[in-house]
C-alpha cells in the first residue's frame, strides 16, 4: 500500500473503475454471445432484434469509457454482416 494520501484515493478510484469496466465488458460479451448464438441457430428475427439490443449494450459502453467507439463500430459491423449474411440465405 502506497504512503501518500493522493496514491490512496487513487488505488481506491481505479480498483473502482476496474469492478465496473469488467461488469460493463461482461455484459456487453453476453449480448454478442446470445446474438451469435441466435445466428448460429438461424433464427433471423430473434436475431435482428438481438442485434438493437447488442448495439445499444455497445454504445452505451462506449459512451463510459470502457471500449473504443471504433473497436464497438466494428463489433457491430461485423454482427450486421452476420444478419445480413443470414437474411440473404434465407431468401
Amino acid at each position: 500500500m502506497a504512503n501518500i494520501k493522493s496514491q490512496q484515493k487513487r488505488i481506491k478510484t481505479n480498483e473502482k473503475r476496474r469492478q465496473r469496466n469488467q461488469h460493463v465488458r461482461s455484459a456487453v460479451r453476453t449480448e454478442i454471445r446470445k446474438f451469435r448464438a441466435l445466428v448460429a441457430e438461424g433464427n433471423a428475427e430473434e436475431a435482428a432484434v438481438q442485434l438493437r439490443a447488442a448495439s445499444r449494450s455497445l454504445d452505451k459502453a462506449v459512451t463510459k469509457g470502457v471500449f473504443h467507439r471504433n473497436n464497438a463500430a466494428n463489433k457491430k459491423s461485423r454482427m450486421a454482416k452476420a444478419l445480413n449474411k443470414l437474411t440473404d440465405e434465407k431468401a
